[in-house]
């Protein structure tokens, strides 16, 4: 390998885990692949959150309160019905998307020596992380690299370093907005706003940034396998390039790549608060055989003491804390390579 290379070495180190590959386990990954209807993007809800802005609620006060009952019942029927939204004028201007963007590529593109130190940017020790330690077969395998950052750490970066400054903004926003909607989500289910404040403080939240690189066996592992998120939120800002999939109706589905939006996803904890009724949906990146493709991530999480619980009964998830949940799924991963998330805290 050359050692000035930023490629992570993923063929390299896990190359048992191809030479293993058998062709009844290729020819699994081929027809999931095959489950997409590839001449078709789906497009996600688009939902408009001005409406939730103090001075739109002011300029127009006679409609101002319908449209903001408006656009929360539009996002929690697309938390329902997809898991999956779209937002626009969400408050995150696009130079500060740029300049995280900007920033992330930089980090990535340094040499895989550099990034692999321990100490590489002053970041703890397992912030960057790439293929999957934990794989037993290539369905199970990422073709990717990420620098997984919880929010304490972005002041670990050096002062001088733009990183910071970038990161620490991209975080500060969507930290304001990933709460925003989490409000709204539990004002339609009738649960305390409160909640969030006082259990998604800012130690329990994190961004990571993903980037997949060029994958001469795309047809054979996947970019991101499919997952669903364990958090309550995520806010996710990808490239043009394309290749997030969402499961709807048993079929995946291509999600439409847009500059102008964010994309929303709920996750394991809000569908267990709901009862079911906000759906956390499996998704996955399918690697691109030539270009590579990046994204931004921030994850809206509880504290590991916080208390997760359904709002109505009969309830279908039995109570649990967020630190259980959590070692449930490390236990899952090393016993089976997979996650199996809520059904395990199913009342029976």
């Amino acid at each position: 390998m050359d050692i000035n290379t930023h490629e992570p070495p993923l063929q390299e180190t896990y190359r048992a885990l191809f030479q293993n590959s058998t062709a009844l386990k290729a020819k699994d990954l081929d027809q999931n692949h095959s489950m997409v209807d590839n001449n078709k993007e789906c497009e996600l809800p688009l939902i408009d959150l001005d409406r939730l802005n103090f001075q739109y609620l002011v300029n127009d006060h006679l409609n101002s309160f319908q449209e903001l009952d408006k656009c929360i019942e539009e996002m929690a029927e697309a938390a329902s019905e997809w898991g999956f939204f779209q937002v626009v004028n969400h408050g995150i201007p696009r130079k500060v998307l740029d300049s995280m963007r900007y920033e992330e590529m930089k980090m990535f593109h340094q040499p895989f020596r550099k990034k692999s130190e321990e100490n590489f940017m002053n970041l703890s020790a397992d912030s960057y992380r790439w293929g999957n330690p934990t794989a037993t077969c290539l369905r199970q395998f990422s073709w990717s690299e990420a620098f997984h950052i919880p929010l304490t750490d972005i002041s670990r970066l050096d002062v001088c370093n733009n990183s910071r400054s970038a990161i620490g903004l991209f975080a500060k926003k969507a930290a304001g907005l990933a709460r925003r909607i989490a409000e709204c989500l539990a004002q339609n289910l009738g649960v305390k706003s409160s909640y969030f404040q006082e259990n998604c403080v800012p130690s329990s939240n994190y961004v990571r940034m993903n980037r997949y690189p060029p994958c001469p066996s795309s047809s054979e592992v996947y970019g991101l396998m499919p997952h669903t998120d364990s958090d309550f939120l995520t806010i996710l800002y990808q490239d043009q390039v394309g290749g997030l999939q969402l499961m709807k109706d048993g079929k995946w589905h291509n999600v439409k790549p847009n500059p102008e939006v964010l994309i929303i996803n709920i996750g394991d904890l809000f569908q267990a608060v709901s009862n079911g009724v906000y759906k956390s949906i499996e998704h996955r990146v399918v690697a691109h055989p030539k270009v590579e493709r990046f994204s931004m991530a921030y994850f809206y999480c509880p504290s590991l003491e916080a208390v997760i619980e359904s709002c109505s009964h009969p309830a279908v998830y039995r109570k649990f804390s967020f630190r259980e949940y959590r070692q449930q799924i490390q236990m899952d991963v090393r016993a089976t390579g997979d996650k199996v998330g809520l059904s395990r805290f199913l009342l029976q």
